[in-house]
């Protein structure tokens, strides 16, 4: 696996940028890799607004928790405000991506 070029503070990715990518590394037109990872993306926000859990093997998984309602404060006026309960979702990174994005080493492992 090549090894990735340092972390830019501030930079983004776009989607289209991904696209590109993918389309150019694996020699599919744009449109077929840009509908490819839409669908992707539907089916994660599907599961998700499913309530079921994600897990992508050395990546990471994804999961709905409950924020329990809260009393908050509003900085200006000092008033109570209250903030009902919500879900929302939680992302814990998985082993390879933890390595990548902290700078360790860990042997690529095939675990799908």
């Amino acid at each position: 696996m090549p090894i990735n070029p340092p972390i830019t503070s501030g930079k983004t990715t776009t989607k289209k940028e991904i696209v590109d990518r993918i389309a150019a590394e694996t020699n599919q037109s744009r449109s077929e890799v840009k509908r490819t990872i839409q669908a992707f993306l539907d089916e994660v926000i599907e599961e998700l607004g499913r309530g079921h859990r994600l897990e992508f093997r050395d990546f990471g998984v994804f999961e709905i928790r409950e924020r329990a309602a809260r009393l908050a404060q509003n900085p200006k006026t000092m008033e109570q405000v209250e903030i009902p309960a919500r879900k929302t979702v939680k992302f814990k990174t998985g082993r390879l991506m933890k390595s990548r994005v902290g700078g360790l080493e860990v042997e690529d492992v095939d675990e799908d």
